[in-house]
Order: C-alpha cells, then sequence, then structure tokens
C-alpha cells in the first residue's frame, strides 16, 4: 500500500546552498524528491546552523560598531550643541597681519603638512580658543573659510582679510593672538552678512614692495654698495615709468601659461609709485606701492623687474608698451623678498551693506595704528635684515645682463629667474 509522505517546507531564508528543509511524517521519501536536490532529513543541516548561528554575532559586531560611530556622532554633535548654546555663530571679516618668513604661503595644504602655512598657524589658534570645532580644522569648507589673497612663500601681509562662520567666545582677539606666534596677529574682525566671500566680495588689491634703492642705480655702479642714495630726478624717472602701467592691458607677458589672446591676461591698473626713500640700517630703501582690480601670478615682480631693467640701462623705455602686444616678450621678475599685501578693498559692499544699521563696513579705520605698529615691529625688520643678510635683490640684479629686451623671448625666461622651490609670490 502506497504511504503518503506530508513536505512542510521551512519559513527559513534559503541558505546560500540552496539546500530546502524537509520534515518527513513517515517513512522515506519518494527518490525522485531525494534526486532533485532536496535533502528530506528531520535534521537540520550542518550548513543551514553554522549560518543561523554566525548570522546573529555578525549582527552583534555590526550593532556594537554602529553604536560606536553613533557614539561619537552624537558626541561631537552634542559638543557643538553645547557650545551653541553657549555661544552665539556668527560669519565674520577677519584682519591678519603676518611676516610670511619662513612659512610656505598663505594658503593651507592638508595632504602635506611638512610645509607650514600662515592658514595652518590660525586654523589650530581658533581650535585651541574654541571658536571653532576641533573637526572643522580638516573640513575647513563646513565654516565657509574663504580667504582674500593668496600669498606664497616668504610673502607678507599687513592686510590680509579671511571670512569665516565662528563661535563668538569672550575676549575673542586676545583669546586667538594667545595661540598664535608673535609674526601673526589678529587686528581686528567685522559681522558680515551670511553670504559675504572675502575673495569674490574683493574689488581690488593694494600691494607694497620694500626694496634696497640701489636697485634704481645705473648698471656699471657697484650693486653691494650700502651708500648710495636715491636722487630725486632717477626717483622721478621710475614714478613715470611706473604710471605707465595704470589703465587696462594685456598682462601675458607678466605671467605664465597664459596667452595673448586670453581675456584674463588683462588686468586694470590703478594706481602705481615709489614713495620716498629711507635709511635703515645704514642702507637706503624704499617702497613701491601698487593697487589693481586683482593681479596674476608673478604679475607684479615682473612689472617692478622690467622697470628696475630699465632705470638702469639694460633695456629700452618702449619695451613696456611692447610688453602688451602679442609678440612674447622676455620680462624679468624680481626676488619675492619685499612683497607685502597692504589692503583690500571692499567698496561694492561698503556700499549695500555698510549703512543698513547692522553690519559695519570694511574700513579697518580704528585698525591703522595697529597695522602700522605691525609692520614696523616685524614686517619691516625682517625685509631688511633679510636682504642685507641675503643679498637676494643684488644677486638677482647679476642676472639682468642675461635678459635679451629687444628680440622677441624664446619661452625660456621664467626658467632665468624663477624660484628655487618654484613658487609663486604675487
Amino acid at each position: 500500500m502506497l504511504k503518503l509522505c506530508r513536505v512542510v517546507f521551512s519559513s527559513q531564508r534559503l541558505i546560500p546552498t540552496l539546500k530546502i528543509k524537509v520534515l518527513c511524517i513517515s517513512g522515506w521519501p519518494d527518490p525522485a524528491l531525494t534526486s532533485s536536490g532536496f535533502c528530506l532529513s528531520g535534521k537540520m543541516s550542518e550548513d543551514s546552523a553554522d549560518v543561523q548561528n554566525k548570522a546573529p554575532k555578525r549582527q552583534a559586531d555590526d550593532a556594537l560598531v554602529e553604536d560606536k560611530h553613533d557614539d561619537k556622532r552624537l558626541k561631537t554633535d552634542q559638543e557643538e550643541q553645547s557650545a551653541d548654546r553657549k555661544y552665539p555663530k556668527k560669519k565674520v571679516a577677519m584682519l591678519i597681519a603676518y611676516s610670511g618668513k619662513g612659512y610656505y604661503g598663505m594658503q593651507r595644504n592638508a595632504k602635506n603638512s611638512q610645509f607650514r602655512t600662515i592658514e595652518d598657524e590660525l586654523i589650530a589658534a581658533l581650535i585651541k580658543a574654541g571658536c571653532i570645532p576641533e573637526g572643522h580644522g580638516e573640513e575647513m569648507k563646513k565654516m565657509s573659510f574663504q580667504r582674500c589673497a593668496r600669498t606664497d612663500k616668504g610673502v607678507s601681509a599687513a592686510g590680509q582679510v579671511v571670512s569665516l562662520k565662528l563661535w563668538m567666545i569672550e575676549n575673542i582677539l586676545a583669546s586667538i593672538n594667545t595661540h598664535l606666534p608673535p609674526q601673526i596677529s589678529i587686528l581686528g574682525y567685522r559681522r558680515v552678512t551670511g553670504g559675504f566671500n572675502s575673495k569674490n566680495n574683493c574689488d581690488a588689491r593694494t600691494y607694497s614692495y620694500m626694496l634696497p634703492s640701489v636697485a634704481f642705480s645705473p648698471k656699471d655702479f657697484n650693486q653691494e654698495d650700502t651708500s648710495f642714495r636715491l636722487n630725486t630726478e632717477t626717483l622721478q624717472k621710475v614714478n613715470r615709468l611706473f604710471g605707465v602701467y595704470k589703465g587696462t592691458h594685456n598682462f601675458h607677458n607678466f605671467t605664465s601659461q597664459k596667452g595673448p589672446r586670453d581675456p584674463s591676461a588683462k588686468r586694470y591698473i590703478t594706481q602705481m609709485s615709489c614713495g620716498e626713500p629711507f635709511v635703515k640700517q645704514e642702507a637706503e630703501f624704499a617702497v613701491i606701492t601698487v593697487r589693481g582690480q586683482s593681479f596674476m601670478m608673478h604679475q607684479i615682480r615682473k612689472m617692478i623687474g622690467l622697470v628696475i631693467a630699465v632705470v638702469k640701462g639694460y633695456a629700452s623705455e618702449g619695451v613696456i608698451e611692447r610688453s602688451w602686444g602679442e609678440e612674447k616678450v622676455d620680462v624679468p621678475k624680481a626676488p619675492g623678498l619685499g612683497l607685502v599685501l597692504e589692503r583690500v578693498h571692499f567698496d561694492r559692499y561698503n556700499k549695500r551693506f555698510g549703512g543698513d544699521g547692522i553690519h559695519e563696513t570694511l574700513e579697518w579705520t580704528e585698525e591703522e595704528a595697529a597695522i602700522a605698529d605691525f609692520k614696523e615691529k616685524h614686517i619691516y625688520p625682517s625685509i631688511v635684515e633679510t636682504e642685507l643678510n641675503e643679498k637676494s635683490m643684488v644677486n638677482w640684479m647679476a642676472t639682468l645682463h642675461i635678459h635679451d629686451f629687444e628680440a622677441t623671448a624664446t619661452g625660456n625666461q621664467d626658467r632665468k629667474d624663477d624660484d628655487d622651490d618654484g613658487n609663486a609670490s604675487d
């Protein structure tokens, strides 16, 4: 008599071996079932048992890892919320002054921390002072950080401005400066609009360049003679040549990797002149000031370098206007030492928001004395001492004779006077 066998499929999930557990009521199952790959045993297969035993363990491990991540996120969120409750978070524009000697520029390079920058020092101080969470140091976009101007290796600033969101702790300036080295200082801050960006809202930038006046001596003069004094006639000639730069011109010959038909090579210069010379440590120096809408890499140093070449007699005056044409002109690049970011201008922003009763104008009039004091204590002495000891201008002037100012350049002039490290300075 035929015995009937009742087959029951388990509600358990299919295991990777695709075996289905079958419980038999009585007797052996039909061979056709076993030949079809079904395991008709009243016991669970060993593979299935292993999977069922391991699954809860994996789930427990995953849950433990997830709990740790949640705890870490919760802790960070709680810390930020606690600080938010204690101090208001506001967007500000900060006025920073620094001497660039010993630093690899302003901009932070998170992937190459061995080269210390101004921003490395600034971010570390903001974290120690409790102005930003520690995690924001690695992701600066979280605090909407933006610098107005990028200055490279060795370049100083008396009026750099950065914009960022931070907690307005008590005695904020003193607290931040406590954690900064003496050659870097926060001189002031202003509340700004939520959409303010120190780079995009900047209308113009003013740079200065401090150099020994012997740079304007005739080429046959002893360039290491610190007794040289710049006379009135030569100073007038220098300023007349700098005046040629005013207006909008094609400065493709004053930077690298820009062709004569590149629209971005056209830049607008509003002012450029050299001030009265003065004596420091028995040597005479002078300060050149230039203001423009924006500047390209190396542009200011090449503008100064070309005028020095003309005054010294290496090139004719016509080379300046010829450099704005389409042909490639060999333009020498003056040393980076002496270049200082003096001030950044926010004329349109001040006009729109400066008088709204909520935000202040970004003029920094109240900080003028502190700016002048910082330059006298940290920037000018560093430039003077470095120049007198290392003679960067004297050594550079010794290379002017290798430039061909009359013929079309071969495209190799950048390598004649490039920095050893290849860094730009403006």
